[in-house]
């Protein structure tokens, strides 16, 4: 492929000031008008290919030696890694039925192979474990299917965040949080998941930080963004059912908020709860994440989840716009297509509102895959069975 010529420019990021635009627009025009008409050289009609093959083992030393090893080369998190070692690599692998060259899908930016083995590389320096495999593989799925935009978010400025909420039996086997600190570090399964998801990305679609991840502030929701429904205490239907899953099905559903909020009802009743929802700014693209407390009054005064949807779209102004943006495309009155209603959490009396932007803005839906567990998988899960923290009392 012939080399590309970059001109640089000095306009601002989205900027709307008119003259600042015209100034640099004009700065720039010469070397423009340059880069196209100049003739190509040689070496930018036939660049030579890099060639070589990258070692099998990148490194051998001690665990602190790896983990500055991994650090400097840019493959870490700013966390320590468990060193993905062959044993742990094969350890790892045992949680799906694929084989290891198996590719799952091709990650932007850089097309990367997401592999079965390179998966599990990840997923074992993000401290998961082998039963964690079948819900990175439906997320990588997830990822590639258009409908997500991940293409769109993965290398925005706005510091998007994969969260992914896990539905049906599954959530039990692998102890994934769905009460209580349901979004705090402290269960395996909800922060190695999330961990692993960002180091795939990484390492294998290459999104690096300030190099093609252009998020201007970040998002501490990248480290871990994972959630379970908790089916057992809600009232209504789980959101796998909603999105055309049977109850015995496990699914991942995908979407990239870049805003998390927390509040309390200004009211204990369905009115309170609902004009709550309204005010904290929910959008067509959102994640109500409301305790079991809260989802029983509803339901106590005649609202289902798609009741809910309704009065939020109906009481909400201006649809799906956020602050900050505005779009033609973008419509008058919500979509509640891709509105999340979750029933999650512990007693209390907080909301959670996982918020993004809505269809309008980047033709994105939200993504529901089926996981599938391999055929070795009640042997597995009795094996890892007894990894949950057992807190002394004091």
């Amino acid at each position: 492929m012939p080399g590309i010529r970059i001109v640089g420019e000095s306009v601002a990021c989205e900027s709307t000031v008119i003259s600042e635009i015209e100034e640099g627009v004009a700065a720039a025009m010469k070397d423009l008008v340059e880069g196209l008409t100049r003739p190509l050289s040689p070496e930018e009609k036939s660049p030579k290919q890099k060639t070589g093959k990258t070692p099998r083992v990148a490194f051998k030393g001690t665990l602190q030696e790896v983990n500055r090893f991994y650090y400097r080369k840019g493959w870490g998190d700013g966390m320590p890694i468990i060193p993905p070692t062959e044993e742990a690599v094969a350890e790892m692998l045992t949680g799906t039925d694929l084989p290891p060259d198996h590719i799952v899908a091709t990650i932007i930016p850089r097309k990367g192979k997401a592999t079965i083995e390179k998966i599990a590389i990840n997923a074992v320096m993000a401290g998961a474990l082998p039963t964690h495999m079948p819900v990175l593989i439906a997320t990588v799925q997830a990822f590639a299917d258009p409908k997500a935009r991940f293409d769109t978010f993965e290398v925005s400025t706005g510091s998007w965040a994969p969260s992914l909420t896990i539905n049906g039996r599954i959530r039990r086997d692998i102890h994934i949080n769905c009460s209580s600190g349901a979004l705090s570090p402290g269960n395996i399964a909800n922060s190695a998941i999330g961990r692993a998801v960002g180091l795939i990305v990484k390492n294998i679609g290459g999104a690096r930080k300030a190099v093609e991840d252009m998020g201007v502030i970040g998002n501490p929701g990248k480290y871990s963004l994972v959630i379970g429904e908790d089916e057992e205490a809600s009232p209504w239907e789980p959101l796998s059912v909603e999105r055309g899953f049977t109850k015995e099905d496990n699914t991942v559903t995908v979407f990239f908020p870049n805003t998390f909020i927390q509040t309390v009802p200004g009211g204990t009743d369905a009115k309170g709860i609902l004009d709550t929802l309204v005010n904290i700014g929910t959008t067509s693209m959102s994640s109500v994440i409301l305790i079991p407390s809260w989802a029983r009054v509803l339901s106590s005064e005649g609202y289902t989840k798609q009741k809910v949807k309704e009065y939020i779209a109906e009481h909400s102004i201006g649809g799906s716009k956020i602050a900050g943006f505005s779009n033609a495309a973008t419509p008058s009155k919500m979509d509640t297509e891709n509105l999340i209603i979750l029933v999650a959490g512990g007693p209390g009396s907080f909301i959670g509102l996982l918020r993004s932007v809505g269809p309008g803005f980047f033709n994105n839906t939200l993504v529901t895959k089926k996981i599938e567990l391999p055929k070795n998988w009640d042997k597995l899960v009795a094996k890892y069975s007894n990894l949950k923290p057992i807190y002394e009392k004091y």
